[in-house]
């Protein structure tokens, strides 16, 4: 802000730029610049000069944990055998899995799957996420997990459906649901 006195005598330029925060990210590491300067200048000739300068700079640097995976991937279940075997080796570990009921022309199924992937990497040592197109699948597959709305959700725990999230509303509040079912579950 600079301000012009009514005497050309007297000018006064002060410039403030507290707390301003810059942010960089790249490949997985970010750096956080704070900066923080203050300029006074008044005319010498009257006698009462003064000078300010103050400057401050803070910088803070910190790098994700790249030894876990920011996404990943779904897996596809393609007939009953194949979610059999799933089911099984999750009751042998006593973990739940997620399924994902989804048809390959639904827009929200198709917007939602990477934010699932990446919930998925959230929880990647407690349990699998799974994914079913239901129109490259047997339709006895599809009844089975009783499902008529897409994308459909499921947490399937010891060989049963325990909860559901059907997700025709926002991704973010989807996501928010299925997080909640999961720390119910796990």
């Amino acid at each position: 802000m600079s301000i012009l006195a009514p005497n050309f005598q007297i000018l006064y330029r002060e410039i403030h730029h507290r707390e301003q925060h810059h942010q960089v990210r790249n490949n997985g590491g970010s750096l956080n610049l704070l900066k923080s300067y203050e300029f006074c200048f008044v005319d010498k000739r009257r006698g009462d000069w003064r000078k300010t300068i103050k400057k401050e700079w803070r910088m803070h640097a910190s790098w994700l944990d790249m030894s876990r995976p920011s996404t990943v991937e779904m897996q596809p279940i393609e007939n009953s055998e194949q979610l059999d075997q799933i089911l099984a080796s999750a009751n042998e570990l006593s973990q739940p899995i997620i399924i994902d009921w989804m048809a390959a022309w639904c827009r929200k199924c198709i917007y939602l799957k990477p934010k699932l992937e990446k919930l998925a990497a959230e929880f990647d040592t407690k349990l699998k996420f799974y994914y079913v197109d239901v129109n490259k699948v047997p339709q006895s597959l599809v009844k089975r997990g009783n499902v008529s709305k897409m994308p459909t959700i499921q947490l399937w725990k010891d060989g049963e459906m325990r909860a559901e999230v059907i997700g025709g509303h926002k991704a973010w509040l989807v996501i928010e649901e299925v997080r909640e079912m999961i720390k119910t579950f796990v």
